[in-house]
């Protein structure tokens, strides 16, 4: 082969290489691209996910303290009536004990 013509396919291969060099990055920058866009995307699923998440778990929460919040209250509420319920039953003894005081101490003047 004459001289000229294997320069010639010297530079014809060069310039294929760089061809394929140049096609795989931008094969690559493609692939690259599309994997940050996927992530990105995985990120904001996930981060949708959890707020969901954190939402239920409130609304749950917000649903054992009401809850909790009614029993405290029914217990008060009974306690309050047992104790209604007593004071009505030693009422007669108190104001008999308050006159009988009140007695002794007018004797105890006369």
């Amino acid at each position: 082969m004459p001289r000229p013509e294997v320069l010639e396919d010297i530079k014809s291969a060069e310039s294929d290489a760089d061809d394929i060099v140049a096609e795989a990055e931008e094969d690559r920058e493609q692939r690259l691209s599309e994997a940050r866009k996927r992530a990105d995307e995985i990120r904001s699923e996930a981060e949708e996910e959890a707020r969901e998440l954190k939402e239920q778990r409130l609304e749950e929460a917000r649903e054992d303290i009401e809850a909790e919040r009614n029993r405290i209250l029914e217990e008060g509420e009974a306690d309050r009536e047992q104790l209604e319920a007593l004071a009505e039953e030693n009422e007669e003894d108190a104001v008999a004990y308050a006159v009988e005081q009140f007695e002794e101490a007018v004797h105890a003047q006369t």
